[in-house]
């Protein structure tokens, strides 16, 4: 009940209840003492204080009921709300229709909204804190080598121009490694606040990727690693992508596939092709290391997420690599998956549009050859 209707209704009780009590207690004690003027006076005044007694009683326990205690328990859940409790719960049926069942509804409505903010909180906290761990206790391992390497070379161990070669090499890869995990980094916070800088622009696929895989194939030559790559799209297919932004998705996947090769032998073997799906590109790149078990599969693309967490030097990492990947194809409008079967490998899939144009018949008729929607 709404407290304008209880307003009018108490006004109207104040009134009509004492009066309707006067009268019948009047016609009561008039029958009962006859006319006996003196003593029905003095009990129209008893009647009349009682009267009134009632009267404030039966209206203080109603607004008492109805107004005052749900105000003290709104306060001591707002109390609770202060002390950051977000368990604390106010009955959300309790068939009052006016201000004081809206006031609890909405007191509901905002513990359960400050509880998800909170819980999130705590988790991206969380999720913070493991980040720093992790990135601290990967760029410990790099450091360290180039700290080892540099050594070696500064005290002359490294006494040969073969030995020399070897030593600057691992250096030179272990500062790469150094800057993939701060660009990680960097890029986590971009995401973060929803801000990754694209520029987007027509690409030719084969040309791009062309020049992802010399690029690529450079650097696992160092790692003895073989990489096969196969483009069996059209020469003119195009694409409307972010080149950066796409090279970054490549070298994540990349990278993630060399770190769980677990082949020392010469045997690893990484395997890029661009397919043709008509009206999109289809990306798969494939390796033959140990494989991801069919339980990690469907969390492979969480933030923070390792099927490997025993923090071992060859398969470290911040965790947001592949989480990375996905929120870049999914900003070009495209989408990505895994397959994979332990022991033989994995392969990373992702799909991408075509750009499509837009061609008008020499009659003015609209006719299109392709369909292209923006990203």
């Amino acid at each position: 009940m709404r407290f304008r209707t209880r307003l009018m209704i108490a006004s109207a009780t104040i009134v009509i209840l004492p009066f309707i009590l006067v009268v019948a207690s009047f016609v009561i004690i008039q029958n009962s003492v006859g006319n006996s003027y003196t003593s029905l006076i003095t009990y129209m005044v008893v009647a009349f204080a009682l009267i009134l007694i009632v009267t404030s009683m039966v209206l203080t326990a109603w607004l008492r009921k109805g107004f005052f205690e749900p105000v003290d328990e709104l306060n001591v859940a707002m109390q609770h709300i202060k002390d950051g409790n977000f368990d604390y719960m106010l009955p959300t049926d309790i068939g009052d229709k006016g201000e004081i069942g809206e006031l609890y509804r909405n007191y509901e409505d905002m513990r359960l909204r400050l509880k998800e903010s909170a819980d999130e909180k705590v988790i991206r906290e969380g999720q913070n804190k493991e980040l720093i761990s992790n990135i601290s206790h990967d760029l410990k391992t790099p450091i360290t080598a180039i700290k080892g390497y540099s050594q070696g070379l500064l005290e002359g161990v490294a006494d040969t121009p073969e030995r020399q070669m070897k030593y600057i090499r691992t250096i030179y890869n272990k500062a790469n490694d150094m800057n993939n995990l701060i660009n990680e980094l960097t890029l986590y916070s971009s995401i973060d606040n929803n801000r990754i800088p694209y520029n987007f622009t027509r690409i030719v696929v084969g040309d791009y990727f062309g020049d992802c895989i010399e690029e690529i194939g450079m650097d696992l030559d160092s790692k003895d690693i073989k990489l096969n790559y196969a483009n069996l799209t059209a020469p003119d297919t195009q694409i409307v992508a972010d080149p950066e932004q796409l090279k970054r998705v490549v070298n994540n996947i990349v990278s993630n596939s060399v770190k769980y090769l677990g082949r020392d032998d010469g045997s690893g073997t990484i395997d890029v092709r661009i397919l043709d799906e008509v009206d999109s590109v289809r990306v798969e790149i494939e390796d033959n290391g140990k494989g991801i078990g069919s339980q990690d599969i469907p969390n492979i693309f969480d933030r923070f997420y390792r099927t490997d967490s025993s923090r071992n030097s060859k398969q470290g990492g911040s965790g947001i690599g592949l989480s990375i990947v996905k929120k870049i194809i999914e900003d070009h409008g495209g989408y990505i998956w895994a397959t994979s079967h332990e022991g033989e490998g994995t392969c990373m899939h992702f799909v991408l549009r075509k750009y499509m144009e837009y061609h008008e018949k020499a009659d003015g008729e609209a006719v299109v050859d392709h369909d292209f929607e923006s990203v």
